[in-house]
């Protein structure tokens, strides 16, 4: 076994500063042409103006941006130039992040399969010396090398766009527009695509700002709840109301978050809007979104003052269980189950359900903390480092870990709960070698994924995760004590016996001492004559 690496400290997740949220637009047939008409043209505007800014590369400037941004002002307004101009650096940033993680993955790839090239056919994998396994056979190394110049081709070509700050994106999304070359496998008709993709490369979307009236100039939406924005020059013609706005028909009414969106917009705080189109459904939907203040980050120690409750995520459910400040679990494992099949909105639905019975479950324990593992599956889904084992890379790929950890964190921090982030090494294995069996009763079946929760908990506390050999059993008395005994963290020796207590316990003579010390006879047999000894009253017969 190789020697453990070292393991990062618990830390308390950040709450989210960020908050959204949407509702349905039940326009009419005007209205809804009056905004695909804005969003169309606006649109082409947001495109030209990515490429614009794709092409500038690496060393624009706030003087190129200010360029960028009166050159949109012409045919728009200025305030639709400027979150154009913002969400084309965003969207610019994004794909730079994506770049450099493409890179380092690509990196990381090529020099996985150099190694394995390397290494004489069928030669076997050497973890303390950091030798890769070689191929089976001279296919396989034939193949291997074919992918390696391939994917030294793209990260040249990667390297190359990184060194220039060109980045390629499709508004729209590359998904929809590959979708249009096989349209027939997916039942799909080219004028149904065509609208999907014009409702995606629409941009009706708009930045608050704060003391302008009701938070936002561009798209407004007053206390009563009547939506209004401001056209562009180009369609100002189709305006219904003074100042170049149009006012539709609809009332907006907030569902979730109602009270704090309406405090702000009373006091004129900035709040964001995005109009979109979901084709599919045919509906029309608003989304509002603005920033809280930063909340400070609770300690470690005041989050894990009553417990906590550790979870191990799996592909398939939750598993939980309370765990105290010792160290100790305590009832029952609980188990939160979400099916991953299906639509992205079944799905998602199928985890906002699952942490929601889990926080209620956080709740009803009293504690104010839930631990959770920093898992990153990213480096786990390559060819290269679980070539073989289809089946695991299947599983983890589909696993969503990020969207569950950040829907946690933000449905945590609703409900005043900490979600503390443990390092994930070894938890699984020292969980079901250390836990598994000595929790598991008749009544009680403690899984692989329960045990791997309460090493997860234990982790969060400070604990460490290994239990304590217990002693034979003829050794398990009052005067040796149990060695299972829950020592501290800073103890010295805490992983080796307990001390010897002199003198009796529980009125009972210590090991060593008393009248028949080494007589073993005395010990293990009746009718032995320490028995008629003082102390001891003899039997009378009952006859002659």
């Amino acid at each position: 076994m190789g020697a453990v690496r070292e393991l990062r400290a618990p830390f308390v997740a950040p709450a989210p500063t960020g908050v959204t949220t949407r509702t349905r637009l039940r326009v009419s047939e005007a209205d809804a042409a009056v905004l695909t008409e804005v969003g169309v043209l606006l649109g082409s505007l947001a495109a030209r103006d990515l490429a614009t800014r794709s092409r500038q590369g690496a060393v624009a400037d706030t003087t190129a941006w200010a360029d960028r941004k009166r050159a949109l002002t012409l045919s728009s307004s200025a305030r639709w130039a400027g979150s154009i101009t913002k969400a084309t650096h965003d969207q610019w940033a994004l794909a730079r992040r994506a770049q450099a993680a493409e890179m380092a993955w690509l990196r990381g790839e090529t020099a996985r399969i150099a190694a394995r090239l390397a290494r004489p056919l069928g030669a076997k994998a050497d973890k303390r010396a950091g030798l890769a396994r070689g191929c089976a056979s001279r296919t396989e190394w034939h193949a291997k090398s074919r992918r390696l110049q391939a994917l030294r081709t793209r990260l040249d070509a990667l390297e190359a766009d990184w060194k220039s700050g060109r980045v390629r994106v499709v508004r729209g999304g590359g998904r929809l527009a590959h979708l249009r070359h096989r349209l027939d496998e997916v039942g799909l008709g080219p004028e149904a695509w065509r609208e999907r993709w014009q409702a995606a490369r629409m941009f009706l979307s708009a930045d608050g700002e704060s003391g302008k009236r009701y938070g936002n100039e561009t798209i407004r939406v007053t206390e009563s709840g009547q939506l209004s924005i401001r056209l562009p020059a180009a369609v100002a013609h189709l305006a219904n109301a003074p100042h170049g706005r149009y006012v539709l028909a609809s009332t907006v009414v907030f569902h979730h978050r109602a009270e704090e969106w309406q405090q702000r917009i009373i006091a004129d705080r900035a709040v964001a809007y995005r109009i979109h189109y979901d084709v599919p459904r045919g509906r029309w939907y608003l989304t509002a979104s603005w920033q809280r203040a930063v909340i400070p980050v609770l300690s470690l120690q005041a989050a894990l003052a009553r417990g906590v409750v550790a979870v191990d995520m799996n592909d398939d459910h939750l598993a939980a269980w309370h765990v105290d400040v010792h160290g100790n679990p305590v009832g029952r494992p609980r188990r939160f189950p979400y099916d991953l099949s299906g639509t992205a909105s079944h799905r998602d639905a199928q985890l906002r359900h699952a942490l929601t019975r889990l926080l209620h479950y956080a709740r009803s324990c009293g504690a104010a903390a839930i631990a959770v593992e920093d898992l990153d599956f990213t480096d786990a889904t390559t060819r290269e480092k679980h070539g073989r084992a289809k089946r695991f890379r299947r599983l983890v790929s589909r696993f969503p870990t990020a969207r569950l950890k950040a829907r946690l964190v933000a449905m945590a921090g609703e409900r005043d709960i900490a979600i503390v982030v443990v390092d994930p090494a070894y938890t699984s294995r020292w969980g079901a070698e250390h836990w598994q069996q000595p929790l598991t009763a008749k009544t009680c079946r403690t899984t692989r994924h329960d045990a791997a929760a309460v090493a997860i908990g234990r982790r969060a506390l400070g604990h460490p995760i290994r239990r304590r050999a217990a002693p034979p059993r003829v050794h398990q008395s009052d005067g040796y004590g149990h060695r299972t005994a829950q020592a501290g963290v800073g103890a010295r020796g805490r992983e080796g016996a307990r001390p010897r207590v002199s003198g009796p316990r529980m009125r009972s003579v210590s090991p060593g001492r008393g009248a028949n010390v080494g007589d073993q006879r005395a010990q293990d047999h009746s009718g032995h004559a320490a028995e008629h000894a003082a102390g001891h009253r003899a039997v009378t017969p009952l006859s002659p």
